[in-house]
């Protein structure tokens, strides 16, 4: 009773978040709406690093993979440079949401399994090592697939990026609901919000299954997983697929939200970041992760109206921003120093044995 008691108080908070937010404007709830799709980011590296233990320091490259997927199949960027696209769509591309969707997570898959085949044999360091390659690997070309044939318009990114819409609601315009106005960035919040439970569904129904179980007994010992019959090869391969599907599926919902896309958006400085929420939350558990993806997420901005009156202070010596990142790294080092583990570690790390063990196998 207490549980469900406690589960409708949490919903009911949620569903009301924004309308309180949004009285003191819509930046906060863009902030929200952000941190919102961060979870869905460090759910997806959750798998990766904290089901399977594998350090994956490029997973941002699916989040742009995503992000261009949905900007060339919803702008009329493709249209203005390839005339037979024109021909073949006069009134411009418009994709519809059930198709955008699925096609963002497959491509994302397929690039994670493609990162995934070249690393089956590496490990810790060497494998960080490769998978930061890839992402900046992704967010070169994305930089200079310009020439011969404009496809992501190099640096200048693409714009003019449609808004979401589905059943007649275009998430990008407000709207009239019970006499209230709702304005574009609470409906994409409450969109954001049923993709993170849905997310969090998956994510829970994978780690309490066969293929989660084999997942961690990879990361716990690969060669006694191997051993016991475990087809490590296709695990691994599953589960850098698994994790960039949701990658993918945030790139395409961050493309929509901010209707621009560059390669600045997805630096190996957002790679380190996603890889932090999930380290900083607790890796390998759902609550810790999504703990510390809204944390990660909202911590800079909050910080914001910290560094303005610090750098004032100083005479304008110092810049903000990099005061912002320095109050951000503090606050990381401090967390980390006292919660090791994580601010919410998963509870099988703090299980002791029981004391019966002992003398039970001794007897």
């Amino acid at each position: 009773m207490n549980k469900l008691l406690v589960f409708l108080l949490s919903a009911l908070g949620l569903l009301l978040l924004p309308l309180l937010a949004q009285q003191f404007g819509n930046g906060p709830v863009r902030i929200i709406d952000l941190a919102l799709l961060y979870v869905l980011l460090a759910l997806g590296l959750n798998i990766v690093v904290g089901y399977a233990g594998l350090l994956d320091l490029g997973y941002v490259a699916f989040y742009a993979v995503g992000a261009y997927m949905f900007a060339l199949l919803n702008s009329p960027h493709l249209i203005e440079h390839f005339a037979s696209i024109t021909a073949k769509f006069p009134q411009g591309m418009h994709s519809p949401l059930w198709l955008v969707i699925p096609l963002g997570a497959g491509v994302a898959g397929f690039f994670g399994v493609l990162l995934g085949a070249p690393t089956l044999k590496l490990r810790g360091d060497y494998l960080a090592i490769v998978t930061l390659g890839f992402g900046e690997i992704i967010r070169v070309f994305l930089n200079n697939l310009e020439q011969p044939a404009n496809i992501t318009n190099g640096p200048r990114g693409i714009g003019q990026i449609d808004s979401i819409h589905f059943f007649g609601l275009n998430l990008g315009k407000s709207t009239e609901l019970f006499g209230f106005t709702l304005p574009s960035v609470t409906l994409y919040y409450y969109w954001f919000l049923a993709l993170v439970v849905v997310s969090v569904l998956i994510c829970y129904r994978l780690e309490n299954s066969r293929i989660g179980r084999a997942w961690m007994a990879i990361r716990e010992d690969e060669i006694a997983a191997k051993a016991m019959g475990i087809n490590t090869r296709n695990l691994k391969l599953l589960a850098f697929g698994m994790g960039a599907t949701f990658g993918g599926v945030s790139g395409t919902m961050f493309a929509s939200f901010q209707g621009f896309v560059s390669p600045e958006s997805f630096s190996l400085q957002e790679s380190v970041m996603i890889v932090a929420m999930v380290v900083l939350g607790g890796i390998g558990h759902i609550p810790g992760v999504i703990l510390g993806a809204l944390l990660l997420a909202m911590l800079p901005e909050a910080l914001r109206y910290v560094a303005g009156p610090l750098q004032e202070m100083t005479g304008g010596r110092l810049d903000a921003s990099i005061l912002r990142q320095l109050l951000v790294a503090l606050a990381m080092i401090g967390i980390m120093l006292v919660r090791p583990r994580g601010l919410w570690p998963s509870p099988e790390h703090r299980k002791a044995a029981p004391k019966s063990l002992g003398k039970g196998s001794m007897q």
